[in-house]
């Protein structure tokens, strides 16, 4: 526990130090609380298919602590983002282990703490803006999972260019990761496809063509492994004061990149949502084609309509649909409460066998976020996962999870 003390305090003396500094009137500190009861039973004979277990369960508390200064004044303006985290086991033995809530040993059992501590520097010239160092994503070519105690980081740099109304356009490379129950940095690795690169790089834009719709393009490859394309459109038309249809298309083409094996992987994605009041109506189809499934990065959450909590459904030749429906209680007269459930069904599915399997997911999300009080802004979600499938896990999940966070400075 002292090296994770070290690091949360070293988050903290450097969060003290942007205050002190010339930019502190933009500067901004948060403290962020997460408890989180992860537990997943495994349903067929056996156990997990990976490590025999029945059963999954553990129980943390994490600390996110993120402080982002200002930029000083000039032509070029330059600033300091920190985030230190830290995560705490709660509970937890060695044949309930492996929920990625905390780093394991040798022996399989989960470490009792851990610690991450990124820094990154930024310059800023009119709306374009450098970082170099750790980073966070949520964009079409990373996306940093967050659905366990602390989120994944990257070690890189990124520029992102706006100085065109109305079009955004980003470069980045990333050379190391940081996994979500971990404290070190590794290299990169493909999710499905494996190889291992010194480096991912992508870069594109998104266009946005009317106040409600925009359309972007872009590319990345994980160095030696795999490169992607991937084009993407969404928009959204306001039916009535009330009601409104969304649509969101991705289509993706990926392929081998320098000497690895050949790799071939397209897929196609839809999703439509109709809003009405309080209610809203998903329906989602995606399709895999090709010889391989679809790559990404390892540990991130892939680009795709029919990801959910568990599955990706981006097997070999696979194709899914989705169904889903959210409720905004507000509406009735509690606000901050609110449901969603889904439905996903994949078939076609190439096995290695030379058979053909299936799998279906179903999902019900509940969170309520106080608006008032005490507890304003304290957050609680359950979040409830089903998963059948021909060729992998049958299991059944529950995350309870517990969000406190607040403004330091």
């Amino acid at each position: 526990m002292t090296r994770t003390l070290m690091f949360f305090s070293a988050g903290l003396a450097v969060a003290g130090n942007s205050a002190h500094a010339e930019f502190v009137s933009d500067s901004k500190v948060t403290l962020e609380a997460r408890n989180l009861y992860f537990s997943r039973d495994f349903r067929q004979p056996g156990g997990s298919l990976a490590s025999g277990q029945s059963k999954a369960e553990e129980w943390g508390q994490g600390f996110i602590l993120r402080a982002n200064s200002g930029y000083t004044e000039g032509v070029v303006g330059f600033g300091l983002d920190t985030i230190a985290m830290a995560g705490f086991k709660l509970d937890s033995s060695p044949d309930r282990s492996g929920t990625a809530l905390f780093p394991t040993g040798s022996d399989g059992a989960s470490q009792d703490e851990y610690s991450k501590l990124g820094l990154t520097l930024k310059a800023k010239v009119s709306n374009s803006t450098l970082k170099v160092g750790s980073l966070l994503f949520r964009n079409q070519m990373l996306l940093s999972p967050d659905g366990r105690l602390l989120p994944q980081m990257f070690k890189g740099s990124m520029i992102e260019v706006s100085e065109i109304e109305n079009l955004s356009l980003q470069a980045a490379r990333i050379t190391e990761t940081m996994a979500s129950q971990s404290g070190h940095w590794t290299r990169l690795t493909g999710n499905r496809v494996g190889g291992e690169g010194d480096d991912y790089t992508f870069y594109g834009g998104d266009y946005k063509v009317l106040p409600d719709t925009s359309i972007g393009l872009h590319y990345g490859s994980l160095d030696g492994v795999f490169r992607q394309y991937v084009a993407n459109a969404s928009s959204l038309v306001n039916l009535s004061p009330s009601d409104s249809f969304k649509t969101d298309v991705r289509l993706a083409k990926s392929e081998e990149d320098g000497n690895f094996r050949a790799l071939d992987n397209t897929s196609v994605g839809v999703m439509g949502t109709y809003k009405s009041g309080i209610h809203s109506f998903g329906l989602g189809l995606q399709k895999m084609m090709g010889d391989d499934p679809y790559p990404y990065v390892a540990g991130t959450d892939p680009y795709l309509v029919n990801f959910i909590q568990i599955s990706d459904f981006a097997n070999i030749n696979e194709r899914s649909w989705q169904v889903r429906y959210d409720l905004d209680f507000a509406g009735l007269g509690i606000p901050g409460l609110g449901l969603m459930a889904r439905y996903v069904k994949g078939s076609d599915v190439k096995l290695s066998s030379g058979s053909t399997g299936t799998e279906w997911e179903r999902n019900t999300d509940i969170f309520y976020v106080f608006q008032s009080g005490v507890l304003k802004n304290l957050s609680v979600r359950w979040r409830n996962a089903t998963v059948r499938s021909s060729f992998g896990n049958d299991l059944d999940e529950n995350r309870l999870i517990v969000q406190y966070a607040f403004s330091v400075l």
